[in-house]
């Protein structure tokens, strides 16, 4: 008697007599995840590599303003009159202006046009921005260019030789 086998059983494993028996095997599927881990691990550091300096651009670090309330800004016999220097104030620049020999001016050297630092022009006895050609006068109010609006200015005292700047209150 022949046996009628379809060879759709599930774990059928007869086969006719003469046959040929072959069998696939698949990939390694070990190798294959390695590689895919491999490959992909490489993808996303060199995106990370490319994006984070990016994100840390795009989102600067908050530095919080040194808490000064008053410098010292050199000796009096260091600035002739009609002359000015900068001098650090907190984290940010400060402009200061001898007049004349009795007379001193402090404002925040920051431009409010872009936050350029300013400069003191002897010859026209105005305060210069050099980004935009804006200009102040020696009270802080803006005479031309394209700032909005006029300098902060700072407190002046002289004890004994040195000059001191302090905020206003």
């Amino acid at each position: 008697m022949k046996n009628d086998c379809s060879h759709q059983c599930a774990g059928c494993n007869h086969t006719e007599p003469g046959a040929v028996v072959t069998t696939a095997t698949p990939a390694d599927p070990t190798r294959r995840s390695l590689l895919s881990w491999l490959l992909g691990g490489g993808v996303l550091a060199s995106l990370c590599s490319f994006f984070y300096p990016v994100i840390r651009f795009l989102n600067p670090p908050y530095l919080s303003e040194a808490s000064v309330n008053e410098v010292v800004a050199g000796k009096v016999q260091d600035l002739k009159p009609n002359s000015g220097k900068i001098v650090k104030f907190g984290n940010k620049p400060a402009l200061l202006v001898r007049v004349n020999d009795t007379e001193w001016k402090a404002f925040s050297a920051v431009c409010t046009h872009l936050n350029c630092t300013v400069q003191y022009q002897d010859t026209s006895k105005q305060i210069w921005c050099a980004c935009h050609n804006g200009t102040y006068d020696l009270n802080g109010r803006v005479v031309s260019g394209p700032p909005p609006k006029g300098l902060e200015e700072f407190a002046v005292r002289l004890r004994g030789d040195e000059v001191v700047i302090s905020r206003r209150t």
